[in-house]
């Protein structure tokens, strides 16, 4: 499939979007829980997609579809729930957007070997190369001078290994179900769960909400509703290897960011495991063009 300019400028945006959400999420960390900003931000994406639904799956569903979709939707927003949690207490604990968005970007490398090793799919030799480029700059990121894997690192890892399931859930239910309906209802159970993780666990300032307003719309607009729908319209004349390279790069967007809004910085080592990290990740979703005889 060729790919048009459209979907390469809208697959571009998205990851843009998404990688400039790093910044956003450790701005937010300052004033408000990691629960609290997640369940505002959710219950923002989740509002959002009620006019995309209107225009895009105008459709009836049949019960049989439905209840698919609600299925799917639950679990898939549970995982979600973890997954976003994690990574909110990654950046939080970092301070990284950079490096937050870089190990959030090995699901990418994770998803195959995980479809491989549990689901016998078939698995190219640029993948397992990609997987050693990428555990390489992982390496190269977090062992920056005398500094050890941090535990962020490792919470940050353990976001990556859910959002690697998360993209399994949807592989499994994607061609059975609604998908703007189903992204929807993902979106509510993990605006439900973290908000009543935020009740118990969190102090709920409103002066903190207020601060973080800003992070707090950015996550939850842009880059729930407005990078879902860019996401969806972009791969619809577009090749899915292309577009998952190009949606790859949000962990480039997210250093960018880092270094452009928060003056970040890092060492040499780390600017090198960074792009490992990302040839890893490109190589990973490339395919061997088989021999004409």
């Amino acid at each position: 499939m060729k790919t048009k300019p459209k979907s390469i400028i809208l697959l571009f945006l998205t990851a843009i979007i998404w990688g400039f959400a790093f910044v956003a999420q450790k701005v937010g960390a300052q004033y408000v829980g990691a629960f609290t900003f997640n369940g505002i931000r959710f219950i923002l994406g989740t509002l959002s997609l009620f006019p995309v639904i209107m225009l895009f799956e105008k459709e009836r569903v049949n019960k049989e579809k439905f209840r698919k979709t609600l299925f799917a939707g639950l679990i898939a927003g549970v995982v979600l729930f973890t997954a976003s949690t994690l990574q909110q207490y990654g950046v939080e604990i970092t301070n990284s957007a950079g490096k937050s968005g870089f190990i959030t970007g090995l699901y990418t490398v994770f998803v195959p070997i995980v479809a491989f090793v549990f689901m016998k799919k078939k698995t190219t030799v640029l993948t397992w190369l990609g997987a050693i480029f990428a555990v390489v700059g992982l390496y190269l990121l977090c062992m920056t001078g005398e500094e050890k894997v941090g535990i962020g690192d490792l919470v940050l890892l353990g976001g990556t290994v859910f959002w690697t399931l998360h993209i399994i859930v949807i592989d499994k239910f994607v061609s059975e179900i609604s998908p703007l309906r189903f992204a929807q209802i993902q979106f509510g159970v993990c605006a439900v769960l973290s908000i009543i993780c935020a009740l118990i666990l969190e102090d709920i300032s409103f002066a903190g909400i207020k601060d973080a307003l800003i992070p707090i719309l950015y996550g939850g607009l842009m880059s729930v509703g407005v990078a879902y729908t860019c996401q969806i319209l972009g791969q619809k004349d577009a090749d899915p290897t292309f577009s998952a390279i190009v949606l790859s790069t949000e962990s480039v967007f997210a250093a960018i960011g880092g270094v452009l809004l928060q003056n970040e910085t890092m060492t040499t080592s780390a600017y090198f495991g960074c792009v490992l990290i990302f040839i890893g990740i490109v190589l990973s979703q490339l395919k061997l063009k088989k021999k004409s005889s």
